[in-house]
């Protein structure tokens, strides 16, 4: 059995707790940039009085094009999100793409994160969720494009028998033909059915695939987000940047931190309609 509710922090994640946001830029571009956005959403957290955990990439290992930027790689990428972890008191996630990432990221993030288009790698699985049971931390794995929604048990159960029942699962939208991704949001309550909860990843599912680089349709974040807020999802995962056009990666799907806040009460406002139905 998967633990639900599970620990993130001094949060909970899952039925019947508040709706968690994980949110930071897509990348690491720099240790200055990533811990002044740390800070902001650390105080952005503490006015809306929710739970947050910081995200941004050491490695973009995943890039369309051979010469897009990827990051400060590992030991760097983790001396900076060590360094978010210490000065904010956030929780901090990553994403891993081998096996051998897994123990020196799980020693700094209370989450790993496995990209959809890792998650049948049953070595990278596994490797997380062990690394993540020695040190108390949580494995987050996204579901892929091309998956139906009831087969994310067979990865919720691949980190169970490696030793970690504190599993997430991200739902991100299913490939639809050639440049669109499609949200079907039924795959929230089956994926639920698996035990563990889900997050609803609502930047990436508004990415156009294809062409040198990826594009996007950031102004539909907030509906999708909202739309899964009342599905059911137990959180939203939202990237963002102070100026999204600038950004090094995801830049046209993100949303910019000055508007981050509004769409996270909203959000947080239906969580509460969703806990508490008017009968």
């Amino acid at each position: 059995m998967v633990e639900n509710p599970l620990p993130l922090g001094e949060a909970s994640c899952g039925a019947g707790e508040q709706l968690v946001l994980i949110a930071g830029p897509c990348v690491i571009e720099s240790d200055e940039l990533t811990r002044e956005i740390a800070m902001q959403l650390a105080r952005m957290a503490e006015r809306v009085g929710a739970p947050l955990v910081f995200k941004a990439s050491f490695d973009k290992a995943n890039r369309t094009s051979i010469d897009s930027f990827r990051g400060p790689g590992l030991d760097a990428g983790l001396a900076t999100l060590e360094r978010v972890r210490d000065e904010t008191g956030l929780v901090v996630t990553t994403d891993i793409h081998l096996p051998e990432q897994a123990e020196p990221a799980a020693e700094v993030c209370g989450v790993l994160q496995i990209p959809a288009f890792l998650s049948r790698q049953t070595d990278l699985v596994v490797a997380a969720a062990a690394a993540t049971a020695k040190h108390g931390g949580v494995v987050n794995v996204k579901k892929p494009q091309f998956l139906a929604p009831e087969d994310t048990g067979h990865i919720v159960a691949k980190c169970v028998d490696a030793g970690n029942h504190r599993v997430l699962l991200t739902e991100r939208g299913t490939t639809f033909g050639y440049g669109r991704l499609v949200n079907d949001m039924r795959a929230i309550p089956v994926m639920q059915q698996t035990g563990a909860p889900v997050i609803f990843d609502a930047t990436h599912s508004v990415q156009l695939p294809g062409g040198a680089t990826t594009g996007g349709q950031r102004d539909m974040v907030p509906l999708l987000a909202r739309a899964a807020v009342a599905a059911g999802c137990d959180g939203v995962f939202a990237e963002t940047h102070p100026e999204p056009d600038t950004a090094r990666s995801d830049g046209p799907n993100m949303i910019p931190l000055a508007e981050l806040e509004k769409m996270w009460v909203n959000l947080l406002r239906i969580r509460d309609v969703v806990l508490d139905p008017v009968v």
